[in-house]
């Protein structure tokens, strides 16, 4: 039996877990600062760091052996894809037998990926992909989740839009908001995730506009590195966005080639493997007083190669290695 880190019991004391009672609509964070014993001077506190399993995808690893491998990787959490959950179920799994697993390693859940097409323009694929959304927060509540990312499937590229170019953001806000409600019934909290590749939520503006323009108090944003880099963005503008809306952010790097209209996923690599700031981008979202959990997500076919568990072990010291360093920068 492997023993977990004390960082993980220091998150769970921070409030990282899930209340005990009633639905949870709202991101949890956890104060972001913490007191030196006896100094009276404050620090910042360490991130959570999860793993999403598209890290671990090539290696057809089922739904427990992906919560095993992260687990002694020293993971504070986890971020499954839906379609892996399930497979889970599908297969004769039961959710109550996952979360016991989930408890026992001291692993969150710390979101999941789905493709629910609420943003889609046909009313009733809308209306099916908001029930598919419905479905999808069932199992993540079980689970012992409240978010998961919610991505413009359906309107990512120009076939999905019928090369109109993006939507307009304000009914893009307002299919949001209807997802938010969904959300708000299940108690998890649909991320609205930035796709840098997208002509639909490719910006950090974007995302900051329809987030504000849902109206809605439970609206929050899910960056990831890579994706602001591939959309063209710039890693400053991050700190237009409120720091609470953040709950999860998508941690990876990136090399600076092949050049930027040609990146893609499989290019993404370990952090600080690559160009990406990280050290001084995420100093400044500590320093604005980011509360989230980082979560790896690589789409590499090379880490594929290796063993599942050097693969999570190794992203999980680098990803940690990233995060020291930001936060000695931050207390600089």
């Amino acid at each position: 039996m492997s023993i977990r880190p004390n960082r993980r019991q220091f998150a769970r004391a921070c409030g990282l877990g899930i209340l005990a009672t009633g639905a949870v609509s709202t991101p949890l964070v956890w104060n972001p600062t913490w007191v030196h014993a006896g100094t009276g001077v404050e620090s910042t506190a360490v991130p959570p760091i999860a793993l999403n399993t598209s890290t671990l995808r090539g290696h057809q690893l089922s739904v427990p052996d992906q919560v095993q491998v992260v687990a002694d990787a020293g993971y504070d959490g986890i971020e499954p894809w839906i379609r892996d959950l399930r497979q889970f179920v599908d297969g004769g799994g039961k959710l109550t037998d996952l979360k016991k697993q989930l408890d026992d390693a001291g692993l969150q859940m710390s979101g999941a990926i789905g493709f629910a097409k609420w943003i889609v323009e046909d009313p009733q694929q809308r209306a099916a992909g908001l029930e598919e959304a419905r479905r999808d927060m069932a199992m993540v509540r079980e689970l012992g989740g409240v978010r998961m990312a919610a991505p413009p499937i359906g309107a990512h590229n120009a076939d999905a839009i019928g090369g109109n170019g993006g939507l307009d953001l304000n009914t893009v806000a307002s299919r949001y908001r209807a997802l938010l409600e969904v959300g708000k019934e299940m108690g998890v909290t649909p991320l609205l995730e930035l796709w840098g590749f997208s002509p639909t939520l490719s910006q950090l503006s974007e995302l900051a506009y329809v987030s504000t323009a849902a109206k809605h108090p439970d609206a929050a944003v899910l960056p990831d590195f890579y994706h602001i880099y591939k959309g063209g963005n710039d890693m400053v503008s991050l700190g237009m966005i409120e720091a609470s809306r953040m709950p999860l952010f998508h941690i990876n790097d990136y090399p600076a080639e092949p050049p930027i209209a040609e990146i893609a996923d499989r290019d993404r690599v370990f952090p600080g493997d690559g160009v990406c700031p990280l050290v001084e981008t995420i100093a400044m979202l500590l320093r604005n007083g980011f509360a989230g959990t980082f979560s790896l997500e690589l789409f590499n076919p090379e880490y594929w190669k290796r063993p599942a568990a050097e693969v999570a072990s190794e992203g999980y010291q680098k990803s940690k290695r990233v995060i020291d360093q930001a936060i000695a920068m931050a207390n600089h």
